[in-house]
């Protein structure tokens, strides 16, 4: 390689053991061994808090069960996180797959900061592959006597990020996808949002129309167990042995920042629009009304990431459990759709045993990863004809102010691209989290969920899917040649396209490229 690369290009070979370098050196992660122990608080010894007061009551009245009440709007979804962390009096775990440097990230960390300064213990838990920007401030809020950060399964170069997949891509391939939020282990929210202003409805940008609940009872017991499970997992690197060590001014500096965000126009504006949230309305009239039903907790083995996983530990071999067999219907919501041969041929299955299946996902034009909506695309045609009902949202551009109203449904705006990851099964259970209904959180990424058996709250789902699908979204269905069609219907009138809708020749080419290539499996 020298003789060749070296003479025609002489920088070359320099670069490259340079890079190769930096790779070896930079591969190998820090010992856990003064790794400090903590374990989430016994929801026992938080009753005598705020929160602990106000649930008490509530969840007497409903022994075994757990209260839930859906989060749709995004609105209400960051009031809610807002909240929790402003009524903590004793802790917050609190874990996420991105958190960006945004309005809404740097808002969420200021009000754990707060907290931190009240005295209430906060363990942040993020996923080192979505904190692009936040180094910094991570390092400094960690130094905080009452503040512990870890990042889940972290790449020790960290600029840039990429060189740590020259040899190391078979473990940070892996990443924790799970998203929760608890307050004093009396409540918590769960569901497919991460901490960025485009699931919370913030910037000028477009929206992820997503979906979270906030549960109370004794799922939220369930819940931080597994919190402390990844707490302690192997790939739970404290922020400080990953991390540069920050100045002695460094968190002054962080709260500094917080306040100049808040005092923004922007974040000011987005501020006044969460301040008309129902949930918040509701919450601070008494009027909130819980759902009670029995809950169930599903979630993968942390170690999954490492290569350990087992079939017991693996959170879709659980949630097949916890669903049941199907008889009747299945309604599914999926961003990311993939769902293999092994699925088609189980939807197949299913129809013919007369079970009604029906799916929403993202067009094209509305999926933010192209290749993924490639990995869906090949499979379109022989799930219609096994007879499964497919939806794609539609995306309508537009300029939208920061304090537009946010649909109260699963669709979200017509701007939005479809995040929500939901499905029902015979009207009776339903589950909502993180999990999408592709080979990469079956195999390769950790993530979390609720069983929900409430036929009251599965009877939502399937109304606000029964009523928006064929409004915000297009029906693929096969024409009399056995060849796609998109209907979209607007009022009285009914457009079919023959191609997906919304999108150039380009990008429709580079899709059909695109699903030649063998990565099924890594999507």
């Amino acid at each position: 390689m020298n003789s060749r690369f070296g003479r025609i290009y002489p920088g070359v070979g320099v670069v490259l053991v340079v890079m190769l370098s930096l790779a070896l050196s930079g591969c190998a992660l820090p010992p856990l061994s003064d790794r400090p122990e903590s374990q989430s608080i016994p929801a026992q010894q938080t009753a005598s808090t705020r929160l602990g007061r106000a649930i008490a009551p509530l969840a007497a009245e409903h022994p075994g069960d757990s209260g839930i009440v859906f989060l749709q709007n995004a609105y209400d979804a960051f009031a809610a996180r807002a909240l929790l962390a402003e009524g903590a009096d004793a802790t917050l775990d609190v874990q996420y797959y991105i958190w960006q440097a945004d309005i809404t990230g740097i808002l969420l960390l200021d009000v754990l900061y707060r907290a931190a300064e009240r005295g209430v213990r906060v363990r942040l838990l993020l996923d080192d592959n979505g904190i692009s920007g936040l180094d910094d401030i991570l390092a400094a809020l960690h130094t905080h006597p009452n503040i512990e950060v870890r990042l889940f399964n972290p790449f020790v170069v960290r600029s840039p990020k990429w060189i740590g997949y020259l040899t190391s891509f078979s473990r940070l391939n892996h990443r924790m996808h799970n998203k929760s939020f608890t307050a004093d282990n009396q409540a918590a929210i769960i569901g497919g949002r991460n901490i960025a202003d485009e699931y919370f409805g913030a910037g000028s940008g477009a929206l992820f129309a997503d979906l979270d609940v906030l549960a109370i009872g004794p799922v939220v017991n369930e819940l931080s167990r597994d919190f402390d499970r990844y707490w302690a997992s192997a790939s739970a690197y404290p922020a400080s042995a990953i991390l540069p060590e920050p100045g002695a001014e460094d968190l002054a500096k962080v709260v500094e920042t917080a306040r100049e965000c808040s005092a923004s126009t922007e974040a000011s504006q987005y501020v006044c629009a969460v301040s008309e949230s129902e949930f918040l309305k509701n919450l601070l009239a008494g009027d909130l009304e819980f759902v009670w039903s029995p809950v169930s907790m599903v979630s993968d083995d942390p170690a999954k990431v490492l290569g350990e996983k087992t079939e017991k530990g693996l959170m879709s071999r659980q949630l097949a459990q916890a669903m049941g067999n199907p008889e009747h219907s299945i309604t599914l919501v999926s961003p990311y759709f993939i769902p293999t041969k092994a699925g088609v041929e189980m939807f197949q299955k299913l129809e013919r045993q007369g079970v009604q299946v029906r799916v929403l996902t993202n067009s094209l034009e509305a999926n933010d990863v192209a290749m993924v909506h490639a990995g869906y695309a090949k499979y379109r045609k022989p799930l219609l004809e096994a007879g499964v009902q497919l939806f794609e949202l539609r995306k309508v551009p537009g300029e939208e102010p920061v304090e537009r109203s946010l649909q109260d449904n699963l669709m979200g705006s017509s701007s939005s691209s479809l995040h929500a990851k939901t499905f029902a099964v015979d009207g009776q259970r339903l589950f909502v989290g993180s999990f999408n209904f592709d080979p990469r959180s079956v195999h390769i990424n950790t993530e979390l969920g609720f069983v929900i058996e409430s036929p009251e709250l599965t009877q939502l789902m399937e109304n606000h899917f029964e009523e928006q699908a064929r409004v915000t979204a297009y029906e693929v269905v096969l024409d009399e040649d056995g060849d796609l069609q998109w209907i979209e219907r607007n009022g009285d009138e009914e457009i079919r396209h023959s191609h997906d809708p919304g999108v150039g020749v380009l990008k429709r080419m580079m899709v059909s490229v695109f699903s030649f290539l063998p990565i099924e499996h890594l999507l």
